[in-house]
C-alpha cells in the first residue's frame, strides 16, 4: 500500500484556562487517530497551538496586572506540560500569537481584499462607557428579547433558544465593568462569504464531512450565508490588519490559518519537509481538522472559503465530535465533574481515560459521557481482568520455569486468527469508530484467556510429562498479549512500551502483526496496569470541587439535603454584617466582592449575587453572614465566610436584611 502524508489537527484551546476533559477527548480522539497512522508507517504530523488572542486575554492578562505576552506564554508551558503527561504525541505545539501566524494571516488577508473580496460596512455596536471598548456578545448580558429571562448572553438565549442581537438585549449590562453599554458606530471589514456560497453547496457534500455536519450546513446554506465581520476595535490583542490603524484580525480570521503557522515553524526545523507539499492548492497530501461540534461552522464555512478563494488547498476531512458530559450532566465545578487535566493526573493513570474515551467514541457528533461508575468497572475489567491478565498468567511459568525462553514454534489456530483480525480492527480505527475496534479487541482478549483457562497450565505443570506443553500454551499466551498489545497502541502507548520492555522486542508496528515470537528470551514479568481504587476516583471530585470558581448551583426543592439534627445546625455562627464596599469581580458571571464589618473585624466575601444588585446599592446596607465558615481560596482570591439570601435566581436574590436597629457583630439567634 502507498505510504500517505498527512497533517493532522485538533481544535486549538483557549489559551484563557487550564486544559479540562472536554480538551482531553479531542486530542486523545485525534492522538489515537495519529498514532494508529504511524503505526502503519504512514508520515503523520500532528500540529496544534494555544488560541491566545481576543479581548478575553486582554482582559485576563489586565486582571493579572502583567502583558498578554507574558499571560499566554504562562499557560502555554501549563497545556504543553498537561497534553505530554496524557501522551498526547504533538509533533509541534506552538502559538497562534507567533511571527508565522502574522505573516500567513496578512497574506490570506490581502489575497482576498486584492480578489475584492474585503468590503467595508458602518455597524452599531454596544460600548463600554467605563472600559472605553466595543463590547462582544459574551462580555454582555441582559434580558431574553423573546422569553425575558435574566441574565442571558448577547448573542442567544439559554432558556429559550432565540437567537438575536446584542443591541436587542433588555437592560443590558457590561460583564467587564457593570455599566450599562451605550449603542456607537464603527467601520468594520467584512469578508464576502456569500459569494462562495455555491462552491460550498458542493464541498459540504464532497464527502469531507461526516452526514449529520453536512445536513446542519445546509440549513445555513439553503438560507444564504451572510458576510463575515472579520475586525475588532482597539483595544483588542490580537494582529494589527495590514493598512487599518487601530483595526485588528478578529481571533477567528488567525486562529485556523495557526494550522498552517505551526506547521511552517515545524518545517523550518525539520529537514526534508515543506510547508507547500501540504497546502499547496494540487497537493496531494492530506489535512485532517478534528474539532468540536460548536466550531463547525468556522471550520466548514468561513475556512474553506477564505483557502479557496487565496489559491491554498481546502482539508480533506474534518472530523466533528459532541461534547463531554459526566454522569449524564453538563460538567459542574459545584459537583466536581468538571476536571482539569492535571486533578486528574494528580490522582489517576491518564491511560485509564485514554480507554474509556475509546471504549465509547463512535465517529459521529453525539455527545459522549463519562459514568464514573462505568468508568471504573470498564477499565478494571478490560485493561486489568483480561489484557494484563493475559500477560500476567503466562509470564510466570515462562520466567521460573523456562528461564524466560519461549518455545521453538507458533502455529496455535487462535493467534493466527487474532493475527487475521488486523483489517476489520484497521477500518475501524481510520473511520474514527474506536468503540468498535475496542469491541474486536477485547473480544479477541476474552478467548485468549479462555484458551489459557481451558489448557491450565497451572494444573499441567504438576507433571513433568506435561512441561513441553505448559511452555507452549504460555507461549502462545504471550503472542497472543503481543498482538492485542499491538491492536491497542494507539490508545495506550505507556502500556505498549512497558509491554515491549517485557517481551524484549523492538516497538510494535501494524507489520508486526504478521510475525510471531518464537525461541525468544523475555524479561522478568513486572505488573503492567493496576486496579482503579475508587477512593481514587472520590478524591479526585473533591479535589475538582475546590477547583470552582462560582457559588454552587442554586438548588431546586428535589435538591433538598438530608435532615439535620439541632447538634448540628447549633454549630452554625450567624452574625449581623455591614457591607462596608461592594464591586465587581473581573472574569466572573455571578460574583460581587463584599467587604464585611462584623463589629471585630471585617471580611472579604464573594457573593453570588450580581445578578440581582448593583455594587452602589449595596453599600451600607445590613446583612446576615455565617462567620465561622472556613475560608475558601478562590481563583480569584480567599472568601472569608458566606453572606445569606433566598430567590430563585437571576433578579430574585433577595440577601436577608436584618432590623435597622440590630448591629455589627451581633449574634443572630
Amino acid at each position: 500500500m502507498p505510504k500517505r502524508r498527512i497533517l493532522v489537527t485538533s481544535a486549538l484551546p483557549n489559551a484563557n484556562g487550564s486544559i479540562h476533559l472536554g480538551h482531553l477527548m479531542e486530542h486523545i480522539q485525534t492522538d489515537i487517530w495519529v498514532r494508529f497512522q504511524r503505526l502503519q508507517a504512514h508520515q503523520c504530523i500532528y500540529v496544534c497551538a494555544d488560541d491566545t488572542h481576543g479581548t478575553a486575554t486582554m482582559l485576563k492578562a489586565e486582571e493579572q496586572n502583567i502583558t498578554p505576552e507574558a499571560f499566554i506564554e504562562v499557560i502555554h508551558a501549563e497545556h504543553v506540560r498537561d497534553f505530554h503527561d496524557f501522551l498526547i504525541s504533538h509533533d509541534n505545539y506552538y502559538t497562534t500569537h507567533s511571527p508565522e501566524n502574522q505573516e500567513y494571516s496578512s497574506l490570506i488577508y490581502n489575497g482576498l481584499k486584492e480578489s475584492g473580496y474585503i468590503r467595508r460596512k458602518t455597524v452599531d455596536q454596544l460600548f463600554d462607557p467605563e472600559k472605553q471598548m466595543f463590547l462582544a456578545d459574551r462580555f454582555i448580558v441582559g434580558t431574553c428579547p423573546r422569553c425575558h429571562a435574566e441574565g442571558q448572553y448577547g448573542d442567544n438565549c439559554e432558556a429559550c433558544g432565540a437567537t438575536y442581537d446584542a443591541t436587542d438585549l433588555i437592560n443590558p449590562t457590561s460583564k467587564i465593568s457593570g455599566a450599562t453599554p451605550i449603542l456607537k458606530a464603527s467601520t468594520h471589514l467584512f469578508f464576502a462569504l456569500s459569494e462562495f456560497t455555491d462552491f460550498l453547496k458542493a464541498w459540504t457534500r464532497s464527502g469531507t464531512l461526516q452526514e449529520q455536519v453536512a445536513n446542519k450546513l445546509a440549513e445555513w446554506l439553503d438560507t444564504g450565508l451572510q458576510d463575515w465581520d472579520i475586525s475588532r476595535d482597539a483595544p483588542y490583542f490580537g494582529f494589527e490588519i495590514p493598512g487599518e490603524p487601530q483595526k485588528y484580525f478578529y481571533v477567528w480570521l488567525d486562529a485556523p490559518i495557526g494550522y498552517m503557522a505551526s506547521l511552517k515553524h515545524y518545517c523550518d526545523r525539520t529537514e526534508g519537509l515543506t510547508f507547500n507539499d501540504f497546502w499547496d492548492a494540487n497537493s496531494s497530501c492530506e489535512v485532517h481538522h478534528f474539532i468540536g461540534k460548536d466550531i463547525v461552522n468556522f471550520h466548514a464555512l468561513f475556512w474553506p472559503a477564505m483557502l479557496h478563494a487565496t489559491g491554498f488547498r481546502t482539508p480533506t476531512k474534518v472530523h466533528a465530535h459532541g461534547f463531554v458530559t459526566v454522569n449524564g450532566q453538563k460538567m459542574s465545578k459545584s459537583r466536581g465533574t468538571f476536571i482539569n487535566a492535571r486533578t486528574f493526573l494528580d490522582h489517576l493513570n491518564p491511560e485509564y481515560l485514554r480507554y474509556y474515551f475509546a471504549a465509547k467514541l463512535n465517529g459521529n457528533v453525539d455527545d459522549l459521557d463519562i459514568n464514573l461508575e462505568d468508568f471504573t468497572q470498564r477499565v478494571n475489567a478490560d485493561l486489568v481482568g483480561k489484557v494484563v491478565n493475559i500477560a500476567s498468567r503466562c509470564a510466570g511459568f515462562i520466567n521460573k520455569q523456562f528461564d524466560g525462553k519461549l518455545a521453538d514454534q507458533c502455529s496455535n489456530p487462535l493467534v493466527l486468527q487474532t493475527a487475521a483480525a488486523r483489517d476489520i480492527i484497521a477500518g475501524h480505527y481510520e473511520a474514527g469508530d474506536y468503540s468498535k475496534a475496542i469491541r474486536e479487541i477485547m473480544a479477541l482478549a476474552d478467548k485468549a484467556n479462555q484458551f489459557i483457562a481451558e489448557r491450565q497450565p497451572w494444573i499441567l505443570i504438576k507433571e513433568e510429562a506435561n512441561r513441553d506443553l505448559v511452555q507452549q500454551v504460555c507461549s502462545d499466551g504471550l503472542n497472543l498479549f503481543r498482538l492485542i498489545v499491538t491492536y491497542l497502541k494507539p490508545v495506550l502507548p505507556g502500556l505498549s512500551l512497558a509491554s515491549e520492555k517485557f517481551l524484549n522486542i523492538d516497538p510494535l508496528t501494524w507489520a508486526s502483526l504478521e510475525t510471531q515470537l518464537t525461541s525468544h528470551q523475555i524479561n522478568d514479568f513486572t505488573p503492567l496496569m493496576t486496579r482503579i481504587d475508587q477512593k481514587s476516583v472520590d478524591a479526585m471530585i473533591e479535589a475538582s470541587k475546590q477547583d470552582q470558581d462560582s457559588v454552587p448551583d442554586v438548588p431546586t426543592t428535589s435538591d433538598l439535603a438530608a435532615e439535620i439534627e439541632f447538634s448540628d445546625f447549633a454549630k452554625v455562627d450567624l452574625r449581623i454584617a455591614r457591607i462596608v464596599n461592594a464591586e465587581h469581580v473581573q472574569g466572573a458571571d455571578k460574583l460581587l466582592r463584599l467587604t464585611l464589618d462584623i463589629g471585630f473585624e471585617e471580611r472579604n466575601v464573594f457573593a453570588g449575587i450580581k445578578s440581582a444588585y448593583q455594587p452602589a446599592d449595596l453599600v451600607g446596607k445590613l446583612t446576615v453572614m455565617v462567620a465561622n465558615l472556613k475560608t475558601r481560596q478562590m481563583k480569584f482570591g480567599a472568601s472569608e465566610g458566606m453572606v445569606l439570601a433566598a430567590g430563585d435566581g437571576g433578579e430574585e436574590i433577595f440577601l436577608l436584611e436584618p432590623d435597622s436597629g440590630a448591629m455589627p457583630g451581633m449574634k443572630v439567634t
